[in-house]
Parts: structure tokens; sequence; C-alpha cells
């Protein structure tokens, strides 16, 4: 009767032992993003597209870098077609990266974004972007990927200077990328 009591304890303290593994897990996106935003570190947007419209504040002058890197294992060559522009709150505004795969096989990647400072990323809203997709290149395929943002009028006016960073991944293990076949090799 003894060992049955004890094994039936350890079964319970092992579950519960997996049921506060479990919440944990769920609790960390929540616990990440609050040690983000409490420390100002990641920048993250928010992904959700910007919808208003705003008048054009000619009178300030905001200077966006742009930045590219590629994770270890991408192989793509990755910049910005200019360092940085300056632009004024309001303004609708655009610049190509380009994206080039210098390797024999189609592969697919992701650009994941980043602003700083962190405090901006609320007001920097992107209308078009390559990170929205997966971008797909063949082999020896050079791209020029458009994004197109507004920095909002109620940027904090301490706020001269933004940071808009990529890094680029590659994802073809998760997602192979489909081979282009020419319409003259399809014809029997």
């Amino acid at each position: 009767m003894s060992d049955s009591l004890s094994t039936g304890r350890l079964v319970t303290r092992l579950l519960l032992v997996v049921a506060c593994m479990f919440a944990f897990g769920f609790a960390l996106v929540p616990i990440y993003d609050v040690m983000c935003k409490a420390f100002g570190i990641n920048g993250k947007p928010d992904g959700t597209a910007y919808q208003g419209q705003q008048a054009l504040d000619e009178q300030r002058q905001v200077r966006v870098q742009f930045l590219a890197t590629n994770s270890v294992e991408m192989v793509w060559e990755f910049h910005p077609k200019a360092d940085d522009l300056v632009v004024h709150p309001g303004a609708t505004n655009e610049m190509l990266f380009v994206a080039y795969n210098p390797s024999d096989h189609p592969m697919t990647a992701q650009a994941i974004p980043s602003i700083s400072p962190s405090k901006a990323a609320a007001y920097f809203h992107k209308t078009e972007c390559f990170c929205f997709t997966q971008q797909v290149l063949q082999p020896g395929e050079r791209i020029e990927m458009p994004v197109r943002f507004i920095v909002d009028r109620d940027l904090p006016k301490d706020v001269k200077h933004l940071t808009l960073a990529y890094t680029l991944f590659d994802i073809t293990a998760r997602k192979p990328p489909v081979a282009q076949v020419s319409l003259t090799q399809a014809a029997p």
C-alpha cells in the first residue's frame, strides 16, 4: 500500500511539473515583450498596416538609416540602395533593397525588421515591405525589393534619427522553393 501511495504522489508531482512547464512556455512571449519594453531593446514593430493619412511636417527632418545583415547560414548578397534618407514626418517614402542569390539552387528567404530607438517603432509605419512575404530567388537571380514607409508626425521631438535594420534568414529547408520551368522546357 505504501508503494502505490508514493507512486501516486510521484505521478501527481510530475504532472504538476509538466503543467507548470507548459504554462511557462505560454508565458514566455508576454514576458519577452514586457522585458523588451522595459529595457528598450529589440524595437519590434507591431506588424499592423498603417491606415492613417497625415499632413506633411515640412518644418521637421528625420534621418532614417538602413541596415541589412544576413543570418549565419544565409549566402545571399543583401543591401539597401542607399545608407540613409532624410525624410519629413507625414511623407510617404521608399527605399529599395537589393538581394542576389549567388548559389546554384533556388532559395527561400524571410527578412525580419527591427527599428531603433525602440520608442520610435510605434511611429514608423511600413505601408509596403518585402518583409511581409517570403522571397524566393532562383540561382543567379537579383531583385530589388521596396519598402514604403511613413514616419508619424507624432514621433517624439527628441528623436531625430531612426534605424531600420533587416536580418535575412535562409528558410529554404522549412519551405523549399519551386523551381521555375520555362515554357520551352514544358512543351512535349
